[in-house]
């Protein structure tokens, strides 16, 4: 059995895994520890002509119940950052969180909006992940990503295609590995206030003691998916163990042992329910992936 085999975990649970709680089984799941292992694990799905799937914290997504087939990667063991004058340089299995954080004992000022979000900078990077006036186009320098061919390419600021939750990599294929951030100096003190004062905005208006990916749809032109959602009279309303928050319309919480069928069941009932009421098409902001 090779290296790259004893690495694998067959059929495993993806559940415990993501921040929804929710989620079926992967065929095989691997969590590689450096770029090497990483491009060999690509290399062997390729070779057995399976599908890959690579994600950071799990956060965002909903894993429906059939679960995943082919191979899945987790990047959480590849999260070093290191500093290069202004600049931060993170792998992409580093927590955004971890990151706002060293920033701010660095005295570097740009990514306050980060402190609270759940996710891997991997995963800000490709959904471009935004909070509080901030996202991560604001403060990406350049990306670089192990492509479909496995050749390392490095993309600069303007290759990126940047839009509201959207990055270039959800269209080329390429595995973010790590993410160049430009930061500017400023006083520790005032950083500090700022996450603290955003997180405290987060937790008296979020749902903070229930698993859920955050907000779970885009901002519809012209409307607050929340609002929307909450004068529907949706809020408290369950399919399966999964509820529309009562904190908060735009949260999705698993209260009870909810599945990813549950989250995506409910996301489609207040969807119709939002279009019936107000003729606004909401659409998850969330990704929703794998077998029924």
């Amino acid at each position: 059995m090779s290296s790259i085999e004893k690495a694998l975990l067959k059929n495993q649970v993806i559940a415990p895994f993501a921040y929804t709680q929710a989620g079926g089984v992967a065929d095989y799941l691997a969590i590689p520890k450096s770029l090497d292992e990483l491009s060999d694990l690509l290399a062997w799905a390729r070779k057995n002509e399976l599908p890959v799937h690579v994600f950071g914290r799990l956060s965002n997504l909903v894993v429906r119940s059939g679960g995943l087939r082919g191979l899945v990667i987790l990047m959480t063991e590849l999260k070093a950052v290191q500093q290069e004058g202004d600049q931060l340089i993170a792998e992409a299995g580093c927590d955004i969180i971890w990151l706002a954080a060293v920033a701010q004992d660095k005295g570097l000022t740009g990514l306050e909006w980060a402190a609270g979000i759940p996710g891997s900078v991997g995963g800000a990077v490709f959904m471009n992940a935004g909070a509080y006036g901030g996202q991560a186009d604001m403060v990406v320098e350049s990306v670089t990503a192990l492509m479909p061919d496995l050749s390392l390419q490095t993309f600069a600021r303007e290759e990126l295609a940047f839009a509201y939750r959207h990055s270039v990599f959800q269209d080329n294929g390429g595995v973010i590995v790590q993410a160049r951030f430009a930061l500017k100096p400023g006083k520790k003190e005032k950083i500090q206030a700022k996450m603290d004062e955003n997180n405290y905005a987060r937790a008296l208006k979020q749902p903070l003691s229930w698993p859920s990916n955050g907000s779970v749809f885009k901002r519809p032109e012209g409307h607050f998916a929340g609002k929307l959602i909450m004068d529907s009279g949706l809020q408290g309303t369950a399919v399966g163990g999964v509820m529309v928050s009562t904190k908060h319309a735009g949260f999705m919480v698993n209260v009870d042992h909810g599945s990813g069928n549950d989250y995506e069941d409910l996301i489609h009932l207040v969807q119709a329910e939002v279009y019936k009421n107000y003729q606004v098409k909401l659409e998850p902001e969330v990704r929703i992936i794998g077998d029924r």
